[in-house]
């Protein structure tokens, strides 16, 4: 790997995913598992990652925990952190992942299997809006705390720092570039923002009302952005054009690391897209039209 974004027009959306090539999302099992066909019936869709070994291996996160498929969102399995908040999902190195949302601040030191409370020195509360973490650096990790500002840990999460009491409040989307600049979706201000320290000073790159940002793992890979619509830089974030439009908006987005020409995102309508051209074109993964 090479060293080194629903009221109104806000739309509820996922954070970005990082990329670690050792994880392997389990497939979850249960003799009593809930199993539905298309998206599962929950109360917000707000994460989404995928396996970055098999792209057809998804896990989303929602406001009531956890749901896994094995084929590409077809089918969906209820799965772990039952009534928690998974608003961010985050790859961290090695087998270990991460949860954050509401009250919520969990990690997984077996790819997902069993997970544990995270109470860390340094935040101010677990209202965890924005979550991501440094692909080259995994110690390092960033979190966006309601309404108090955004925090940095170099230690794996066990403590943080208060980085900017500006951008973070009203935060709902980070993504750490491989580059090292870290990008966010900041509701407050109606921009995709940026930071080239870490968090500490920011500089607007779009006027966009953004709740989520999935990032690809190498220098210069495309970055997407959903909310009223999906957004496509092919230029580090410079520039921005729309690729798909979907009613009610779009919540999580994901890039699958497996193959860099795919990547994920479930709309508002309870359908899941997907792009085979590297955000170009969309057809839901059920059938449908190329859109």
């Amino acid at each position: 790997m090479q060293a080194r974004a629903q009221k109104g027009n806000l739309i509820p959306l996922a954070i970005a995913v990082i990329v670690v090539a050792a994880v392997v999302i389990p497939h979850f099992r249960g003799s009593t598992a809930e199993v539905t066909r298309g998206l599962p019936r929950a109360p917000d869709y707000h994460s989404l990652l995928v396996d970055p070994r098999d792209s057809n291996r998804l896990t989303l996160g929602t406001h009531v925990g956890l749901f896994h498929s094995s084929d590409g969102g077809r089918v969906w399995i209820r799965a772990e952190l039952r009534g928690d908040d998974a608003m961010n999902l985050a790859h961290a190195g090695g087998s270990t992942l991460w949860a954050a949302g509401h009250n919520t601040l969990a990690r997984s030191t077996d790819s997902g299997a069993t997970w544990r409370g995270v109470h860390p020195h340094g935040l101010p509360g677990l209202d965890v809006h924005g979550f991501a973490v440094d692909p080259l650096h995994p110690l390092t990790v960033y979190a966006a705390i309601a309404g108090r500002g955004f925090y940095r840990s170099v230690d794996g999460g066990r403590s943080f720092t208060l980085r900017s009491s500006e951008v973070g409040p009203d935060v709902m989307a980070v993504a750490v570039l491989a580059d090292g600049r870290v990008l966010a979706g900041d509701l407050q201000r109606q921009d995709i923002v940026e930071s080239t320290d870490g968090g500490a000073t920011w500089k607007a790159l779009l006027r966009a009302s953004v709740l989520g940002l999935a990032a690809g793992p190498r220098i210069g890979a495309p970055i997407l952005a959903a909310g009223p619509r999906v957004l496509l830089s092919r230029d580090s974030g410079r520039t921005w054009r729309q690729v798909l439009r979907i009613d009610g908006g779009a919540g999580p987005i994901a890039w699958a690391p497996a193959d860099p020409r795919r990547a994920y995102v479930v709309g508002f309508d309870r359908v899941l897209y997907t792009t085979h051209d590297a955000g170009e074109t969309w057809q839901p993964v059920s059938g449908g039209k190329t859109r």
